[in-house]
């Protein structure tokens, strides 16, 4: 569940932010002095990031159309993500099960997880949503509200970020850790906004992984685990987490240190964010496997903190901005690649 920090003034709507070589280029931040980077500071390990190839892999799980539960798009587009880690040599497995929306829906659900280096004991969780919000119920135009969302940010960014990093890993015959990509399913059925005969606990959220986290595949557990969650926005920065405060206090720190080391730490201030409940909160009650979110904060934005196209029929490739990509991604390759 997304629903929780809102906030009063005007919305980021876009980056000035540029792309270098192999790194991120800073990023002005009144409030963070110490996160504008410099090519001095910056210490960069692993592949170059491509948010070109990042990118691509957004546009084409939109051009399915809206992935929202028990639609030809979902189906459609879970055989291609089926296909694209396959192609980049992971082991895939796909976890269905018949979920129960808060309506009572059944929802045809299906984890995918695809894991890279699937002998190898020492591993990591990467994982993101793959499901589409069935309603734009925070538009500002109240007759998009039970419209679908096409969710390129909310949903299709952290795939493809994961698939990009699937694909720089297979090239690389000498990275030896092992990799556990899952991409959850139901996350974005929780209780919508006009809804008013259910009341929301924050249960109704997040149903894919909450069967994850009780339902954990055999092998090794991963020894802990990152969410990207709408990481391609348009103005994005990357606030720490409370409830990864809570639960990994150390893992975020590991990521935010990446995050400079990366050349990157302009989009990760040290400045804490809200507390969100998301896919990140069953893994870390169920699983014991301590995930942090990476999930964007806009303190300035008045429809919502994150971000003006969230949960709205605006949340198209219009608003993917390949800076953004290119920050979280080479911040992840950065964790990946550094002990």
């Amino acid at each position: 569940m997304k629903a929780k920090m809102k906030l009063l003034i005007s919305c980021l709507l876009a980056a000035s932010l540029t792309t270098a070589a192999y790194s991120c280029k800073g990023k002005t931040n009144n409030n963070n002095s110490n996160t504008t980077d410099t090519a001095a500071t910056a210490k960069p390990a692993g592949p170059r990031f491509d948010a070109d190839s990042a990118y691509s892999y957004t546009a084409a799980q939109c051009q399915f159309g809206p992935r929202t539960m028990n639609s030809a798009a979902h189906e459609a587009c879970r055989k291609w993500i089926v296909g694209k880690f396959k192609q980049f040599g992971c082991e895939v497995q796909e976890q269905n099960a018949d979920l129960k929306g808060y309506d009572g829906t059944v929802l045809k659900s299906t984890n995918i997880i695809a894991r890279f280096n699937p002998k190898a004991k020492k591993r990591i969780l990467l994982c993101a949503h793959w499901d589409s919000r069935p309603w734009a119920d925070n538009d500002p135009d109240s007759t998009n509200h039970r419209k679908p969302v096409m969710a390129a940010n909310d949903g299709a960014s952290g795939v493809a970020v994961m698939l990009e990093i699937a694909r720089l890993l297979q090239t690389d015959k000498k990275f030896a850790m092992g990799v556990d990509f899952v991409c959850f399913d139901a996350e974005d059925w929780g209780v919508p906004q006009w809804e008013t005969g259910y009341q929301d606990t924050g249960d109704s959220w997040a149903l894919g992984a909450q069967y994850f986290s009780k339902n954990l595949p055999a092998g090794p557990k991963p020894e802990f685990g990152i969410l990207l969650d709408m990481v391609g926005g348009e103005g994005a920065q990357f606030y720490r987490e409370g409830m990864s405060l809570q639960f990994a206090p150390d893992i975020v720190s590991r990521v935010w240190e990446a995050a400079r080391s990366a050349g990157c730490g302009s989009y990760f201030p040290d400045a804490v964010g809200g507390m969100v409940t998301d896919d990140h909160v069953p893994v870390n009650q169920n699983s014991g496997i301590p995930t942090i979110d990476i999930i964007p904060y806009y303190p300035d934005c008045q429809q919502s903190s994150f971000g003006p196209t969230w949960h709205t029929v605006n949340d198209t490739m219009e608003h993917i901005d390949k800076n953004t990509l290119q920050a979280v991604g080479q911040t992840v390759i950065q964790v990946l690649y550094t002990k």
